[in-house]
């Protein structure tokens, strides 16, 4: 309310000498409103009640308790109030879930009532609004393109190499990156005596998804691959969930560096992807369908229909449907990765244990398969406590109610803007001993042979129900190749004195200060492989 007032008075000060009377009309009035906008959106149905939360300001709501480190303020205030919460961003409401339980409740078995997107500022940037992962819309139209994308995904992620029948595409294209890093980082050793890994990771990644989608590998030195992956923070700064512009309308019209080059990169990066579609459909052969792209074109093209939605892919959607799915294949691979190796540096016995079961279980005389997951468990282990302890993804995309529904006895009416807590779950005491502690130990079964599957699946990253992303498999897969290719060639290590900074930059992920100051050397000198 004194925010509400000190507007108000700063507005008429404007026009000359303002009078008490004056400045508890202008209160007055303020109350007014804010109390009308409550009474209005709080109408609960008779022997329902709506989820507490605290109170915020006028206008405001309680934006300004959420301005840093929004995934521990609401894990703080979720303490008090529950794990169904109401809070508001400026006059809007939005609901917050936490505790595992309740998040499966919804996402799971209720989600066809929690499947939504809010219709938000921002996103309606993103693929010119036509996002799969963003877009408000979740009818039959948006479940048969999820559907197809899904399928040309897992096509070719799974499907046999032409130069080597056992090995999956997806297995492929990683290892040839995974190998081309090893290779880079020492050359880059050998030039600066140290290193920052991020800035090499990110085009790694990205490769994979290139060649999935595109049939080609980009060099680590193209200027226009450089020129958007080493962008993407600026689309994870405002794709938060809580970005103000999304919640205040008036923050829409005033000028944000932020949100100019938010809607920049959008534009860039469409263009990238577009150039790409369009050369696929000038070289495209319905003999020869080379990848994700073609595949999609021939959805197109040959008018194939899903029986059971009878939709087809209209040609200027393939371009928004290519954004998600390298979307999906690219920023959390990478995030995880530089968070990976954070982690080894920091705790080198950890880095050493992986080592030796790499040792132990592959050897030297040939490269990780996918089919080597069962057997590193150590390795699986590392990984799960990384994406428990680091919760690169605090929160999943904002969900939307699609009706008026109800929830652990709390009503939630419909297009209800809904906040899920992935942090709180991966840090919350009843699910975790010593939660804050880094312990790959916690996944794996008395004796060590084993990860724990129960516990894995505890684990929230990629959000549940109807709207979990559907790069997940691939991103796992992912990271799992890379860190174990690495690491049977490399030790990575911090040049002495230097200190490793872990505090988290909060974003859509949680990304992490670089670190200019890593050294790697190769653990072995090089052998044939198969």
């Amino acid at each position: 309310m004194l925010a509400a007032m000190k507007a108000g008075m700063s507005l008429l000060g404007s026009q000359g000498v303002v009078s008490a009377t004056e400045v508890l009309l202008v209160a007055a009035v303020f109350c007014l409103l804010f109390l009308l906008v409550q009474s209005l959106q709080q109408r609960v149905p008779k022997g329902l009640k709506s989820p507490p939360g605290p109170r915020g300001y006028p206008i405001l709501g309680n934006v300004l308790e959420l301005r840093k480190d929004t995934h521990l303020v609401l894990t703080k205030l979720s303490q008090k109030y529950g794990d169904v919460m109401g809070i508001r961003i400026g006059s809007r409401p939005v609901v917050v879930l936490s505790g595992l339980d309740t998040i499966k409740q919804a996402l799971v078995k209720q989600g066809e009532d929690f499947m939504g997107r809010p219709d938000l500022y921002s996103f309606r940037y993103i693929a010119d609004g036509q996002s799969l992962a963003f877009s408000p819309d979740s009818g039959e139209v948006w479940r048969a393109r999820r559907k197809l994308a899904q399928n040309a995904l897992k096509t070719f992620s799974i499907t046999s190499s032409p130069t080597s029948p056992s090995i999956c595409l997806l297995e492929e294209h990683t290892s040839k990156e995974a190998e081309y890093l090893v290779t880079k980082f020492l050359q880059v050793m050998d030039e600066k005596k140290s290193l920052e890994p991020y800035q090499y990771l990110v085009v790694s990644v990205a490769n994979v998804i290139c060649a999935m989608c595109f049939g080609k590998r980009y060099d680590h030195n193209d200027p226009e691959l450089l020129h958007v992956v080493n962008e993407t923070e600026q689309f994870v700064d405002v794709a938060a969930a809580g970005n103000p512009a999304d919640f205040i309308p008036l923050l829409q019209y005033l000028p944000s560096r932020s949100m100019t080059l938010f809607k920049d990169f959008n534009k860039r990066f469409l263009h990238f992807l577009l150039k790409r579609v369009k050369e696929h459909y000038q070289t495209y052969d319905k003999n020869n369908i080379r990848d994700i792209t073609d595949s999609l074109i021939e959805q197109c093209l040959e008018k194939k229909v899903d029986s059971s939605t009878a939709t087809q892919i209209p040609k200027e959607k393939i371009v928004n449907l290519v954004n998600d799915l390298f979307g999906a294949g690219f920023d959390s691979v990478t995030t995880a990765l530089s968070w990976s190796l954070l982690y080894l540096v920091t705790q080198p016995h950890i880095q050493k244990k992986i080592q030796e079961e790499l040792d132990q279980t592959i050897g030297q005389e040939r490269r990780p398969r996918l089919s080597d997951r069962g057997s590193l468990p150590y390795t699986e282990a590392f990984i799960l406590e990384v994406f428990r302890h680091s919760s690169f993804l605090p929160f999943t995309i904002p969900h939307c109610t699609t009706k008026d529904t109800v929830l652990n006895d709390y009503y939630i009416p419909k297009d209800c803007c809904v906040f899920v807590n992935q942090w709180q779950v991966n840090h919350d005491e009843k699910l975790w001993e010593d939660p804050l502690a880094f312990k790959p130990e916690r996944f794996l079964s008395a004796d060590g042979t084993r990860v724990n599957k129960e516990d894995g699946e505890k684990v929230l990253v990629f959000g549940l129900g109807k709207r979990r992303c559907i790069g997940e498999n691939i991103a796992r897969w992912e990271v799992f190749l890379f860190l174990s290719t690495l690491l049977q060639q490399l030790e990575f290590s911090v040049r002495a004195g230097e200190q490793v900074d872990m505090t988290p930059l909060y974003g859509l992920t949680l990304k992490h200060r670089r670190c200019e100051h890593f050294q790697v050397k190769r653990r072995f000198p090089m052998r044939s492989r198969d």
